[in-house]
C-alpha cells in the first residue's frame, strides 16, 4: 500500500477555462444560435469539429471529431466556419482580466490558464472570493461563461474546473480532496489514457481510491516513471508550479489550416499574424531570444524546423517576422509542398540583455511602434489593429499558443 497525505496548502491556484469557447463566441455573436446545436469548424471530407456547443454535446458531439461522425450524431446540428480572429479578440479581454490580478499566469490554451494568486490571497477562501470576481469580470467584459477550480495546486484546481460546468465555481479544500478523489475513475488523472488504464484494470483498480491501496513500487513496476506521479495524484499532491512565459524556454505560436495550404502568399500572411502575436507575448514577459524557430508540417505526421540564430536578443516583430519569412522562403524553395501546420517560436532567452548601441538607436521606431500596437491591441482588440502583411489570413481549424 502506498502511503501519503495530501500536500500542505501552501499555493493557492486558480484553473480558468471558458465553457465551449469558440462555439460559445459564436452563440453571444449570432443571437439565432442561442440554444441550438453548435458545431465549429469545416464542414468538408478532412472536416473536424473545431468546438462544440453543449447542446451538441448533449448528442454526443465533441472537439477533435471528424465532422461527419459529428454530423450522424446530431443532423441537426448547425456548423458554422472558424473565425479566429473572434475567439482571439475574446481571448485577449479575457486574459487582460486575469493580468489585473496577477502576473503568476500560465496559459494552457487560447482559453485556457493556470492562475497563482498566492500572494495577494492569503488563504483558500480569498482565493475563492477572487475567482467570483474573475467569472463576474468575464461576464461583463465578453458575455462570456468561465468555469473556474479553486484548489492548492494545479492539478486539483483544473479537476475542479470540471465538476461543475458549465458556468461553475468549484474549490477544493484541502480536508475534502482525498473524499472528493476517492470515488472519480482513475481516468481523471492526467497521463493515464486506454493502455495505462487496461494495466491499472487487470490488477483490479478502476478508481483513484483504489490506487491508494497498491504499493508504490507495484505502481512503479506496470508504469514505470509515470507510477509515482499517479500514486501522488491519488493522494492530490502536485508540486508543479505555476510557470509563466518569463520562465518558458520558448515561446511559440502555431496554426493547423482547415485544408492544407500551398499559396505563398496565404503563408507570409499567416506568418505576419503569427509573429505579430508571438512579438506580443515576448515583450509581456520581458523577454529577448537569440533564436528565432520555424515549424512546419505536412500531411498528418511530417513535422520539421529551421531555426535562425539572431546576431543579438530580440523582441521586435519586425526581426521575429523577417527571420521567420527568411526560413519560410528558404523551405518552400527546397520543399513547396502544401503545409498542414505553421509555427514560428523564439528561444535561449537572455535576462537583462543588451543591444548594442547602434542597433538600439536603430529600432528606436520601431520599438515605438511595436509598443503603441501592444496598447491598441490591449484596449480595442486584435483587430483594431494590424500590419499589412497579415491580412487576409487564411482559414484555421486550431490554434494553439505553446510554452
Amino acid at each position: 500500500m502506498s502511503s501519503g497525505t495530501p500536500e500542505s496548502p501552501s499555493r493557492r491556484i486558480l484553473h480558468v477555462d471558458m465553457d465551449a469557447f469558440y462555439a460559445s463566441v459564436e452563440q453571444r455573436d449570432d443571437p439565432n444560435l442561442c440554444g441550438k446545436p453548435v458545431l465549429v469548424g469545416f464542414d468538408g471530407p478532412r472536416g473536424v469539429v473545431a468546438a462544440a456547443s453543449y447542446e451538441a454535446r448533449a448528442f454526443g458531439c465533441s472537439s477533435a471529431q471528424p465532422m461527419s461522425i459529428a454530423k450522424r450524431h446530431c443532423p441537426n446540428a448547425v456548423i458554422v466556419p472558424v473565425n479566429m480572429a473572434r475567439y482571439h479578440e475574446a481571448s485577449d479581454q479575457v486574459f487582460s482580466i486575469f493580468a489585473k490580478h496577477t502576473d503568476l499566469i500560465e496559459p494552457l490554451s487560447i482559453d485556457e490558464a493556470f492562475l497563482d494568486v498566492s500572494r495577494i490571497c492569503p488563504s483558500i477562501d480569498d482565493a475563492t472570493e477572487l475567482a467570483r470576481r474573475i467569472k463576474t469580470e468575464i461576464k461583463d467584459a465578453t458575455r462570456l461563461n468561465a468555469s473556474i477550480g479553486v484548489a492548492t495546486n494545479k492539478f486539483l484546481a483544473k479537476l475542479a474546473s470540471d465538476l461543475e460546468k458549465p458556468d461553475g465555481l468549484t474549490t477544493m479544500r484541502p480536508e475534502q480532496v482525498l473524499e472528493v478523489l476517492g470515488p472519480l475513475p482513475i481516468e481523471r488523472i492526467p497521463g493515464i489514457g486506454p493502455a495505462v488504464a487496461k494495466k491499472l484494470h487487470a490488477i483490479g483498480v478502476r478508481s483513484i481510491a483504489e490506487i491508494r491501496e497498491v504499493d508504490v513500487r507495484v505502481m512503479k513496476s506496470k508504469l514505470g516513471r509515470l507510477g509515482g506521479a499517479v500514486a501522488d495524484r491519488a493522494w492530490g499532491r502536485d508540486d508543479r508550479p505555476v510557470t509563466t512565459d518569463r520562465a518558458s524556454r520558448s515561446v511559440s505560436c502555431e496554426e493547423t489550416f482547415q485544408t492544407d495550404v500551398a499559396d505563398r502568399a496565404e503563408l507570409r500572411r499567416e506568418l505576419a499574424l503569427m509573429s505579430e502575436r508571438l512579438g506580443r507575448r515576448v515583450r509581456k514577459a520581458g523577454l529577448q531570444g537569440r533564436r528565432i524557430t520555424l515549424k512546419i508540417r505536412c500531411g498528418e505526421f511530417e513535422t520539421s524546423t529551421r531555426s535562425r540564430t539572431m546576431p543579438t536578443p530580440v523582441d521586435r516583430t519586425d526581426l521575429i517576422h523577417e527571420a521567420a519569412e527568411e526560413l519560410l522562403d528558404s523551405w518552400l524553395q527546397h520543399d513547396g509542398r502544401p503545409i498542414r501546420l505553421l509555427g514560428v517560436g523564439v528561444s535561449r532567452f537572455e535576462t537583462d540583455a543588451q543591444l548594442d548601441l547602434f542597433a538600439q538607436e536603430a529600432g528606436d521606431k520601431q520599438r515605438r511602434v511595436d509598443r503603441v500596437t501592444d496598447e491598441l491591441v490591449s484596449r480595442f482588440g486584435r483587430e483594431a489593429l494590424r500590419r499589412g502583411a497579415s491580412l487576409r489570413a487564411p482559414e484555421i481549424a486550431r490554434d494553439e499558443d505553446q510554452e
